[in-house]
């Protein structure tokens, strides 16, 4: 999750101890350090007159933290490269389904069927044109499941969208420009819990009422969404894609 780049005023990279890491100054009070999914991306944004020297002390102090937090990451369960075939493993809200490839003389359907995902199409269609059908209905799930949640959390945020959207991100599970007041989710959501689902949209929400993710921003997810750290922990255990997914 992130605000989109919003009031950096530098950015540039340093190798610190064999990492490479990515230095971001911004109008903040505090130095924030991270590491991001799939790989272990480490991001330190700092306030604008804290010197590298400075960084790189406060990534060595934290090193043994972001080993072990790479190393969560690169356990993961990840999918094998997915061809849209039969006896496949696909996910949906979460849930596991076998794919069930059917034979079938229209235009590429998708449907759920009790433990199955099944794809109808004709038998001469490619894996990459099975992928971007499903891809298509993982995109109309969501944007059947997001609306009710912003409805929901809007008026208990105290806070409104002017729009939003889905789009596939390799490194962030969702977005907010604060200026234009949208919100991005990443696609990848649609195989996750509704919970995961839930937790992302307040999230994107908070960063309307608080940019960064400071002890006010916290206490906004706190007052409001008590669980979001079990959900933030679910999402984060879930299988990653083959592609790396796109916080």
């Amino acid at each position: 999750m992130s605000t989109e780049n919003q009031g950096i005023f530098e950015a540039h990279r340093l190798t610190i101890s064999g990492l490479e890491v990515e230095i971001v100054r911004k109008d903040i009070k505090n130095l924030h350090l991270g590491v991001y999914p799939p790989h272990g991306r480490v991001r330190v944004a700092t306030p604008l007159l804290v010197s590298d020297d400075a960084v790189r002390l406060a990534v060595i102090s934290k090193l043994g933290w972001i080993r072990r937090q790479q190393a969560a990451f690169e356990a993961q369960p990840r999918q094998s490269p997915r061809e849209v075939v039969s006896g496949e493993t696909h996910f949906f809200l979460g849930r596991r389904y076998r794919l069930r490839l059917l034979t079938h003389s229209g235009p590429i359907a998708v449907s759920v069927r009790r433990n199955y995902l099944e794809v109808h199409a004709r038998p001469e269609t490619t894996p990459e044109q099975r992928e971007r059908a499903l891809l298509a209905w993982y995109r109309q799930q969501l944007k059947a499941l997001i609306p009710p949640l912003l409805e929901k959390w809007q008026p208990l945020l105290g806070t409104k969208v002017a729009d939003w959207g889905i789009k596939k991100m390799k490194t962030k599970w969702g977005t907010c420009n604060i200026e234009q007041r949208r919100i991005w989710l990443n696609l990848e959501l649609a195989k996750k819990p509704v919970e995961c689902l839930e937790y992302l949209v307040v999230h994107e929400l908070a960063h309307l009422l608080e940019r960064n993710h400071n002890d006010r921003f916290i206490g906004i997810l706190d007052s409001h969404l008590p669980q979001w750290r079990h959900s933030r922990q679910l999402l984060n255990a879930q299988p990653l894609a083959h592609e790396e997914w796109g916080t």
